[in-house]
């Protein structure tokens, strides 16, 4: 299990466009066209999968809401940090 970050890590750590609300990081990505978003919501979960980490991924008009969170571990991990990274360079 990792371990969790503290506050100081997580202001530190969190990429840009990302917030933080309570043991989440959040990010809305936005799209030109509806299926844009799906089918950035199709690569991020390939991602998510591979790393063993499944984020709760709300896809809207033009829009998809992730939250991450590490279950196991009751809050924001390295683990967080690095799929949000990963997430964003995806998105371009």
């Amino acid at each position: 299990m990792a371990d969790l970050l503290s506050d100081d890590e997580i202001a530190a750590q969190l990429p840009d466009h990302w917030d933080r609300e309570g043991d989440e990081i959040v990010r809305t990505y936005e799209f030109d066209a509806y299926l844009d978003g799906v089918g950035f919501a199709a690569a991020a979960g390939g991602l998510a999968q591979e790393a063993f980490h499944h984020p709760e991924m709300t896809i809207g008009w033009r829009e998809v809401e992730v939250r991450l969170t590490t279950h196991d571990a009751g809050g924001i991990t390295a683990n967080d940090i690095e799929l949000a990274e990963r997430f964003d360079e995806i998105h371009g």
